[in-house]
């Protein structure tokens, strides 16, 4: 029987996920607030305090799918770091945390009751060269030799950013847990994307792995310009939005 996709969007608001609780698997509250929420031009100014107080509001919003914290660049350094990191997310609301490779580090937190997501492929927090990772033979193989690695440390899942769909093909048959793919095409076992990409809230990044199914942004636009017109040519309030 052909197994459901996984489903995971991101959320950084208790607005965004109480809309979308009960229909994703998994909300990540993901350092991409850096960029779609606070305006940096990466995710390595984010801190701890910035997604904690994110993942709190997920987490008054979120009642039913699996809630992954992304644990900041410089976190998880060492083990005694990343275990305090954790709890603090464990703490917020979160039922997981989310690292970037360190296979050693997501091995120390599961022996300590952590549940690890991990992430290979293009890792935003460490990258130079953001392009699709593991296009030869020798970073395909490290990319897989991580992937394995992850999986014997016990990691829950793993995501795979932005690597050609044959290599994402050759992990999710070789690791027992499940794959979620962000630009890693059609045989990973679930799929991730940004929420504010899908809805066109975030200007005019478009990489060729997303899909938008919206466009929300240009509706709030209208909306603030045509608020913007009434309250300076003295429509609103009117008499109907006005107490007595």
């Amino acid at each position: 029987m052909k197994r459901q996709k996984i489903v995971m969007l991101t959320a950084y608001d208790y607005s965004m996920a109480r809309l979308m609780d009960g229909i994703v698997d998994i909300i990540l509250v993901g350092d991409s607030l850096g960029m779609v929420v606070l305006g940096y031009e990466n995710t390595t100014k984010v801190t701890m305090d910035d997604m904690l107080r994110a993942t709190g509001a997920v987490a008054r919003g979120a009642k039913k799918a699996l809630i992954v914290g992304d644990m900041p660049i410089g976190t998880y350094d060492n083990e005694e770091d990343a275990l305090r990191n954790a709890k603090l997310f464990l703490e917020a609301g979160a039922h997981a945390v989310k690292i970037e490779k360190k296979p050693e580090i997501a091995e120390f937190l599961v022996r300590n009751g952590i549940e690890v997501m991990g992430h290979i492929g293009l890792t935003p927090q460490t990258i130079t060269d953001f392009k699709v990772q593991g296009k030869d033979k020798e970073s395909a193989d490290k990319i897989l030799e991580e992937a394995i690695q992850l999986d014997e440390a016990g990691c829950f899942s793993l995501v795979l950013e932005c690597i050609p769909m044959e290599l994402a093909k050759n992990i999710t048959n070789k690791i027992r847990i499940p794959t979620i793919g962000i630009g890693a095409g059609v045989h990973c076992d679930g799929q991730v994307l940004v929420s504010h990409d899908i809805l066109g809230l975030y200007g005019d990044f478009k990489p060729k792995f997303l899909k938008s199914y919206a466009e929300i942004g240009n509706d709030m636009k209208k909306a603030f310009e045509s608020f913007t017109k009434d309250v300076r040519e003295g429509k609103f309030p009117d008499e109907e939005h006005s107490f007595h």
